[in-house]
């Protein structure tokens, strides 16, 4: 069975992604649940995803359910579509848009066929995260354990300022100034000869 491995490109910042392998029979449904769960989204709004080609241009749509809206052809459902059967290139994009209010957009790009699978994961899955996923809901709590773990590795804890590490120009070096002031007294009256 093939494995198929999509790179989701959250659209605001494309440094951040996920890479999520999903097995080519396995339908939209399967791997709209999966981008929600690898950006710690919940699953409480509607959702659609769109063929797309190399220019992002949105083609037919693949959504959750028929919604209530003008339509130029019928949407595919996600539950009844396998990933497989709207595979057209090696490197077949889709839009995936989510929430319709906030209109959260990815970019999602094949980017790995595989022809086995691997007998230790559980498909879909998330195999790859990069960056700090956006907030659903505007900002995170500060006190959050992804910001303690930044903490943590770039040492941001606030003692680092106490140990000598400050902006740039905040301290005078008090020998340089005396002996700048003792060259220019020498010089006074002097005129370079």
């Amino acid at each position: 069975m093939a494995i198929l491995k999509f790179r989701i490109y959250w659209e605001e910042d494309e440094s951040v992604y996920r890479d999520i392998a999903i097995k080519h029979l396995q339908n939209f449904y399967d791997l709209h649940l999966e981008i929600l769960k690898s950006f710690e989204f919940d699953n409480k709004h509607k959702a659609t995803f769109f063929r797309s080609n190399d220019n992002w241009q949105r083609g037919r749509e693949i959504s959750v359910e028929k919604y209530d809206k003008p339509y130029k052809v019928d949407p595919l459902i996600m539950a009844e579509t396998t990933i497989g059967s709207q595979i057209a290139d090696p490197n077949q994009k889709f839009i995936y848009e989510y929430d319709f209010n906030k209109n959260w957009h990815f970019m999602v790009e094949l980017i790995l066929v595989e022809k086995e699978e691997n007998g230790k994961l559980d498909y879909p899955v998330c195999v790859r995260k990069e960056g700090l996923a956006p907030s659903q809901y505007g900002t995170k709590g500060l006190v959050d354990k992804r910001l303690a773990e930044m903490e943590e590795k770039y040492d941001l804890q606030p003692d680092a300022l106490k140990e000598g590490y400050g902006s740039e120009g905040d301290e005078v070096n008090e020998e340089t100034e005396e002996s700048d002031e003792l060259a220019d007294d020498g010089n006074a009256g002097n005129d370079g000869y």
